[in-house]
């Protein structure tokens, strides 16, 4: 019995050590589903490590009633000292027939978009990055939240 025990939690251990740990992973909840072009996810993610890369992910959950197979975000990112960039991002959530790319089972999918790859943050001190969709529709429905995950690359 101790030696299944045992294995179990070495098991576990091994399993858990092989997760990407994030230094930043907060989520947008857009109420009702539906994210009007006026909604700005806000994240402000504090940066220590000037040295080390970076890898930026977008988090999307979306409803399986989502009308499109693609979402346009629009990310605004202001470091500490003021400097400013503006980006756009495709994000692909279903394929060509339709099928859904996301992680997840009845309404709900979870996608993480990668964003930024082996980044080193020029300063440290407190980031901003703004996400607003980039959709033609005001009123985008089937988007349930969107996020910001940082992690360090390895």
């Amino acid at each position: 019995m101790n030696r299944l025990l045992f294995s179990l939690v070495v098991a576990f251990l091994a399993l858990a050590s092989c997760q990407e740990v994030a230094l930043y992973d907060s989520n947008y909840d857009v109420q009702g589903n539906v994210w009007s072009v006026d909604s700005t996810a806000r994240f402000l993610v504090s940066v220590s490590d000037t040295v080390s890369p970076h890898h930026i992910f977008v988090n999307v959950r979306n409803t399986t009633d989502y009308p499109y197979s693609n979402l346009f975000l629009f990310i605004h990112t202001t470091s500490p000292a003021g400097a400013s960039l503006r980006d756009t991002l495709e994000c692909t959530l279903a394929d060509k027939k339709g099928n859904w790319l996301g992680k997840g089972f009845g309404a709900l999918r979870d996608s993480r978009i990668p964003y930024k790859r082996y980044i080193r943050f020029p300063e440290q001190g407190i980031f901003t990055i703004e996400i607003e969709h980039g959709m033609r529709t005001r009123n985008l429905q089937g988007i349930a939240s969107v996020g910001l995950r940082v992690e360090k690359a390895k």
